[in-house]
């Protein structure tokens, strides 16, 4: 399992020194917000990504992924019924899934919880199936560039629309693209489930519907400053198998941003090395 830091935490340092500083706290990657980049990343090109990757290279990081995919530029809809704006929405994001091939990063997270849910005087059904449809669009996409993408379930806290990955799972199912899975945030999972975290992890990993992994606890923070268990979730992943990033997305930077990046990945990295190394009971 590989360590990666959201950028967002540190977006207030420009990009090399984003990468300077994961790679001085033991993180092997950064999941990158693309509105971090720049107001407009639909200007983004292929040279853009492979000088990203080249300079996080440089100090040993890769990129892992992105996420925090329609924040900018503002106003896009996966969930809209205007057509035109559901077509450009669909659009950016093929845009966004070519850099992420170009910057290496192999996964995309689709969280971005605004812009999937109803406007005014649509139901939650109707927001859900236009959805559906634009990650049934973007499925072949993904899969032709060589990365996945993952539908995030998130708390009902921000949206009505997939909340749970038992809902999830039935749309990976029913698109039915190897290049389209799910993904669990500890924090949105622990809010919003009825099964506790190593229990989801112990079946939609096993099934190969989970493809990714960020932590954090149900207080906004980051892993291991709440009460939210970490352990056990990384000694389920431990045991499945499972070889793909652990994500840190803390949302309360507490006590600043650089502080809750080096205690996050002490905290992690200390837990990850106490279950890798740990004797076999007899």
């Amino acid at each position: 399992m590989k360590l990666s830091l959201c950028n967002e935490v540190l977006r207030d340092l420009p990009f090399d020194e984003q990468c300077r500083t994961a790679a001085a706290l033991g993180y092997a990657g950064l999941e990158v917000a693309p509105f971090t980049l720049t107001d407009d990343p639909s200007v983004l090109g292929e040279r853009d990504a492979r000088h990203l990757a080249a300079v996080a290279s440089d100090f040993g990081v890769a990129i892992s992924s992105l996420h925090w995919l329609l924040v900018k530029p503002e106003g896009l809809s996966l969930s809209t019924p205007d057509a035109a704006l559901h077509t450009r929405t669909v659009a950016f994001l093929k845009h966004l899934i070519d850099f992420a091939a170009a910057c290496g990063a192999g996964v995309l997270v689709h969280g971005s919880p605004k812009q999937r849910s109803p406007v005014p005087g649509q139901s939650t059904e109707d927001a859900l199936q236009r959805v559906v449809a634009g990650w049934a669009e973007l499925a072949p996409h993904a899969q032709a560039a060589g990365v996945v993408y993952c539908i995030e379930p998130l708390g009902p806290f921000e949206t009505p629309v997939l909340n749970t990955l038992a809902e999830a799972v039935a749309v990976v199912d029913r698109i039915a693209s190897p290049a389209l899975r799910t993904m669990l945030d500890l924090s949105a999972a622990t809010l919003a489930e009825h099964e506790d975290a190593p229990s989801l992890l112990r079946r939609h990993v096993a099934s190969g519907h989970i493809a990714h992994v960020q932590l954090n606890d149900a207080n906004r923070r980051g892993p291991g400053q709440g009460d939210t268990p970490v352990a056990p979730v990384l000694q389920a992943l431990h045991e499945l198998g499972y070889r793909g990033w652990l994500a840190i997305e803390p949302f309360d930077y507490h006590p600043d941003p650089l502080g809750c990046a080096a205690f996050c990945a002490g905290y992690v990295q200390g837990l990850l090395q106490t279950i890798t190394h740990r004797e076999p009971r007899p």
